[in-house]
């Protein structure tokens, strides 16, 4: 199923939820290496808990280039800011507290302190990052246990040697139902590498916690769970444990993508579906100008959210049981800017990252947190 839609709206329209439901249509395009970027395609500060006729609620303001987003079990979220490769714990409509500064992270273009996971049963004084150094893209467990923001905190590596360029760095981390973890990667500008198997560029991978391919993995001795991406940045698994991926494109169509183990999704032979052979179609497609999609979460209600960069806005796919997607609904357009990640609140609801700060048009309090309610029939 493809998606295509009217454009992002206004900037800052507020009102009514901006849904906008849209006609399934499937497009097959042509392949490339240049094109889309986040913003083209793709601290302290006041803390406020008010809500607007969106139906959202701003929980925290100020933040500077926010990327990634975790719930903690005690009801409070993990922050990180790009740029600065600060960590913050956010309480809901509380002041947050600065928890490190990352070392090591080299902030430049799309790269710098991304994405964040919490390793099951920590209390997020021991997270793992996903973040770009002098030498590569990384990822890296930091505990903080005992030290002070103003203290360096303990870090070790757990995979490096992943490509970084200006553009195209992936970022997201999570741990599968499985307990292991996985890594987007992007092509880092070099479209090729995507169908090498032998790079890291272009992939989701999925290891262990010292860093060594999981086991089962499509080659046992390699990280690579899945091949032919662009530049995946969202990632989640539904109630069935089939996991879903966002995916910028290029020029014509964004993804959505079921994954499975050991398959190819096309890059650069194809943008959006290619009918061909040895690849996986996306189940989902939209036009590059109405999404740029970041951030994903599968929510309470068993339904599909994508954070849209450039096309501001968070998009609803209903999914029944079967994992077949419904039409999609576009929330929030042009209320609050691009949206850079997504997730499940511990209320139940969603948990909502602007990123107006790096490439958009900030007002005043941007970047900020909101909550949204899950959409009614």
């Amino acid at each position: 199923m493809a998606v295509s839609g009217h454009g992002a709206g206004p900037r800052r329209r507020r009102g009514l939820w901006a849904l906008t439901t849209l006609t399934a249509v499937l497009v097959a395009c042509s392949s490339g290496t240049s094109g889309q970027q986040e913003g083209s395609e793709e601290g302290s500060g006041s803390n406020e808990q008010a809500s607007d006729g969106t139906g959202a609620t701003t929980l925290a303001t100020g933040f500077d280039v926010p990327w990634g987003l975790v719930v903690l079990d005690d009801g409070q979220a993990l922050v990180s800011e790009r740029d600065t490769a600060q960590v913050f714990r956010q309480p809901p409509g509380g002041e947050r507290e600065l928890v490190t500064v990352v070392p090591g992270v080299q902030p430049g273009g799309e790269g710098g302190l991304l994405g964040l996971a919490v390793p099951p049963g920590e209390d997020g004084s021991v997270f793992l990052a996903y973040i770009t150094t002098e030498q590569d893209n990384r990822v890296v467990e930091v505990d903080t246990s005992g030290a002070d923001p103003d203290e360096e905190p303990s870090v070790r590596v757990v995979f490096d040697g992943i490509p970084k360029a200006g553009n195209h760095n992936g970022g997201r981390i999570a741990y599968g139902p499985d307990d292991y973890l996985y890594v987007t990667t992007g092509d880092a500008s070099d479209g090729a590498s995507a169908q090498d198997p032998d790079s890291l560029g272009g992939k989701i991978l999925r290891v262990t916690a010292e860093g060594d391919p999981a086991p089962d993995n499509p080659d046992p001795d390699s990280p690579v769970w899945s091949l032919g991406h662009r530049n995946v940045q969202g990632l989640d698994w539904d109630s069935e444990g089939r996991m879903w991926a966002s995916e910028f494109g290029q020029n014509d169509l964004d993804e959505v993508n079921q994954i499975t183990p050991g398959s190819n999704y096309g890059w650069p032979e194809c943008e959006g579906p290619c009918d061909q052979d040895g690849f996986i179609d996306p189940i989902l497609t939209w036009a590059t100008s109405d999404a740029s999609p970041s951030g994903l979460t599968v929510g309470p209600d068993g339904d599909i959210y994508v954070a849209a960069l450039r096309g501001e806005s968070l998009w609803h796919v209903p999914m029944n049981q079967d994992g077949e997607l419904g039409e999609a609904e576009r929330l929030l357009q042009g209320d609050f800017g691009r949206l850079r990640s997504v997730v499940v609140s511990p209320d139940d609801q969603l948990w909502v990252l602007t990123n107006n700060t790096a490439r958009g048009d900030p007002d005043d309090g941007d970047d900020r947190l909101l909550e949204v309610p899950l959409p009614t029939d």
